[in-house]
């Protein structure tokens, strides 16, 4: 009698990783996402759930759900929207930046605080008043609407450059073009910029 055959999945997913994106995911807390479901909520069937999202992460077969957009006033005029993913979305994203930071992260400037591990806007500023008292000037960039307005095809140039695991690109990619729900319902499908 001869056993079944067990299939192996797609792509190597650490159950681990998985594990660890869920507790710095929890540590930051955030908001619900489109499915309404907080962390606490998340949490009663924390196992099932974990499971469900590496399950599928590694199957190839994860599909991230439409990003709650939510409008933030900009000082001045207008709004900034931002986009809320659900608590599973900001695992699998967590669990993505694992397998990609530290391949990119060497690569950015010193001065760069922006998103990065370990840095933020108050050491920015920190810095930029040590520097104060050397230089008379400070240089301040910012692009208007740029997370809005990135080339799709030149993000994930950009990501093919830095790793070779397909299954970090394709996710990325879905990430990409998930549409953006509005408080109305509403879907907003995306061709470029990210949420």
């Amino acid at each position: 009698m001869s056993r079944p055959k067990l299939e192996a999945k797609s792509f190597e997913i650490s159950k681990q990783v998985v594990w660890k994106a869920y507790e710095k995911v929890k540590a930051n807390q955030g908001a619900a996402g489109v499915d309404g479901e907080s962390i606490e909520e998340f949490e009663r069937d924390l196992k099932g759930n974990l499971y469900k999202l590496w399950n599928r992460m590694s199957s190839g077969t994860y599909f991230p759900p439409p990003v709650r957009a939510v409008e933030i006033p900009k000082k001045g005029k207008g709004v900034r929207t931002l986009g809320v993913p659900t608590v599973a979305d900001r695992i699998a994203q967590t669990v993505v930046r694992s397998y990609l930071e530290p391949n990119v992260e060497p690569l950015f400037h010193p001065d760069s605080y922006g998103y990065r591990p370990g840095r933020s806007a108050l050491d920015a500023v920190a810095t930029c008043r040590k520097r104060c008292w050397k230089k008379d000037w400070v240089i301040d960039l910012d692009i208007r609407a740029f997370f809005d307005s990135i080339p799709h095809s030149l993000m994930l140039k950009a990501v093919t450059k830095h790793t070779d695991l397909r299954w970090v690109i394709l996710y990325i990619e879905r990430w990409l073009v998930a549409p953006l729900k509005r408080q109305d319902g509403s879907l907003v499908q995306r061709d470029h910029g990210t949420p």
